[in-house]
């Protein structure tokens, strides 16, 4: 699995890269704030949501720390997505930690 952190994420961005960003909180959490452009799919509802997904672009998966992302990853991955895990998720987005 492909991983990015947030650092090189928010370069990416500042650089003026089209980045896909998709957000697998809960939506309550999302309801705390998102990365500006994210698409919001719940973890819970990236499988039976893949027709939401341009399968011909890369994506940025994120959830609050990661694992979440991961998993989410390993469901696109197996359908056929070109997925990156953005390790340490919106805790280190936010800066509460660092990777």
């Amino acid at each position: 699995m492909k991983t990015i952190t947030t650092d090189e994420l928010l370069k990416k961005i500042d650089a003026g890269e089209q980045v896909n960003i998709i957000d697998v909180r809960e939506q309550e959490e999302v309801d705390a704030g998102i990365i500006p452009g994210a698409k919001h799919i719940a973890l819970g509802q990236v499988e039976t949501s893949l027709d939401q997904i341009d399968p011909s672009v890369p994506h940025y998966i994120i959830c609050k720390a990661g694992g979440r992302s991961a998993m989410a990853c390993e469901v696109l991955e197996e359908n056929g997505y070109d997925v990156t895990n953005v390790t340490g998720g919106m805790m280190a987005w936010d800066g509460e930690v660092q990777y």
